[in-house]
Formats: C-alpha cells, structure tokens, sequence
C-alpha cells in the first residue's frame, strides 16, 4: 500500500516544515508494517511538499495513525495535507485490484 500527501507551505516556512515533516517520517517509520517513506519538494513549486510511505497492507496504516506517538508527531501535520485520496494500492503485473463496493449497514 502507498500512502501520498501533498501539502502547500508557505516557502518562508518551508525549513520548518521540513523538520516536521522529518519527525512525522520517523514516528510512522517506527511502527510495525511501515515498508519506506520519503519526502520530496516539487521543483517547479518550490511550496509544495509530499510525503510517501509504503505499507505491508491498509491495515498497517490505519494501525499507525492510532499509535499513540504517532497521534503526538505526526498526525497534527498530516491533518495540514491537501484535501484528496491518499491511499493508494500498489499495481504491479498480476495485480488483483481492489474493487468499490458499497458497504451495507446491518
């Protein structure tokens, strides 16, 4: 699973941002299922930052984020992301893609 968020910062505060970005890295990259993460800047929109990490599964991610260290270092900056899908499944050749089903109250 790949998880991408992209964030606008101001270029003013992007030395800042980056050190936090740094620290919301570390805390994900300690928990369990966390495969790697990277941090990149855009070249042509120098305020434009994303995150990417990959999982073992979906339910590696979801357990991360309610890591209590995670709450602390990392989700406060994820909440600054840009508003749109993050999670991603990984395609490779042979792939079962992951199908929309709605999911039905009982």
């Amino acid at each position: 699973m790949l998880v991408v968020s992209r964030f606008r910062v101001p270029v003013d505060e992007g030395e800042r941002f980056r050190t936090e970005l740094q620290q919301a890295l570390d805390a994900l990259a300690e928990r369990p299922g966390h495969l790697a993460g990277t941090i990149g800047r855009n070249v042509d929109e120098p305020e434009l930052w994303v995150l990417t990490t990959r999982w073992e599964h979906v339910g590696a991610y979801r357990r991360a984020l309610s890591a209590y260290d995670v709450k602390l270092r990392a989700v406060p900056l994820l909440s600054r992301a840009l508003d749109e899908p993050s999670a991603y499944e990984v395609v490779e050749p042979g792939t079962v893609l992951n199908t929309r089903s709605t999911r039905s109250i009982t």
